[in-house]
C-alpha cells in the first residue's frame, strides 16, 4: 500500500530543519578547534555541543530511515524521491565526517596545550628545586642580550665607518674635478684675464652700490 504523500513532505520537511540546526551547531563547534588557548578540559559548553551534534545526527539517521521505508512502501517509486533521499544521505555522511574531523581537531590542540602546560611546569618545578641553575641561565641570557647590544652597536659603527669613507672619496673626486677645471681653464689663452675682469667689475659694482646706499643714508639723516 502507498505511503501518503503528505507524510513524506513532513518527514523531508523536518530532514531539512535538522539540517539547518546541524549547521548552526557546527558554526558553534567549529570555534573550540579554532581557538589559540583552548582550556585543558572541555568546557560544559562545549560538551553540550558535541552531544547536541550527536545527538541531532541520530535523529536525522532514524528521519531517513522512515524516508527510506515510505519509498520503498511505494509501488513505483518517484526519481525525484530516490534523488531527495539519496541527497539528504550525503549531506549526513558529510556532517558525521565534519564533526569526527573537528573532534579529532580539538582533541589534537588540547594534547599540544596540556604537553606545554606540563613543560612549563615541570621546567619551574626544576627551577624552584635548582635555584643555582636558574641564576645560571638567567645570567647566561643577560650575557646573550649583552652580546645581541654589542653585535649591533658594531653594525652602527661598521655602516658609519663605510659613509665617512664614502664622503671621503666623494671629497677628493670633487677636487680632482676642481683640479681639472682649473687646469683647463689656465690653458685656455685668455682665460684668466676675462675671469680677473670679472672680478674686478663685481668688486666695482660693490664699490659703486655701497657708496649709493651710504649716500642715501646720509641724505635721509640730514634731513630728519
Amino acid at each position: 500500500m502507498a505511503a501518503p504523500s503528505g507524510s513524506w513532505a513532513q518527514l523531508r520537511q523536518q530532514a531539512r530543519s535538522l539540517e539547518t540546526q546541524t549547521d548552526a551547531l557546527f558554526h558553534t563547534y567549529s570555534q573550540y578547534a579554532s581557538m589559540s588557548n583552548i582550556p585543558p578540559t572541555p568546557t560544559d559548553d562545549e560538551s553540550k555541543t558535541e552531544s547536541q551534534l550527536q545527538d541531532i545526527l541520530e535523529r536525522r539517521s532514524a528521519l531517513l530511515s522512515q524516508l527510506t521505508r515510505l519509498l520503498d512502501s511505494e509501488a513505483q517509486a518517484s526519481a525525484l524521491k530516490s534523488t531527495n533521499l539519496a541527497r539528504h544521505r550525503e549531506i549526513l555522511t558529510q556532517h558525521r565526517t565534519e564533526l569526527n574531523r573537528l573532534k579529532s581537531q580539538i582533541s589534537s590542540s588540547r594534547d599540544r596545550a596540556n604537553l606545554l602546560s606540563n613543560v612549563r611546569s615541570d621546567i619551574n618545578a626544576y627551577r624552584s628545586q635548582h635555584p643555582e641553575d636558574a641564576e645560571a641561565e638567567y645570567m647566561l641570557q643577560e650575557r646573550g642580550r649583552i652580546d645581541n647590544s654589542h653585535n649591533m652597536v658594531d653594525s652602527v659603527l661598521s655602516q658609519a665607518y663605510a659613509i665617512n669613507e664614502n664622503f671621503g672619496l666623494q671629497r677628493e673626486t670633487f677636487a680632482n674635478i676642481n683640479r681639472r677645471i682649473v687646469g683647463a681653464a689656465s690653458q685656455v689663452p685668455g682665460i684668466n684675464g676675462l675671469i680677473q675682469r670679472i672680478g674686478n667689475k663685481k668688486r666695482r659694482d660693490g664699490i659703486i652700490l655701497g657708496s649709493f646706499i651710504a649716500f642715501c643714508f646720509l641724505l635721509f639723516w640730514s634731513l630728519s
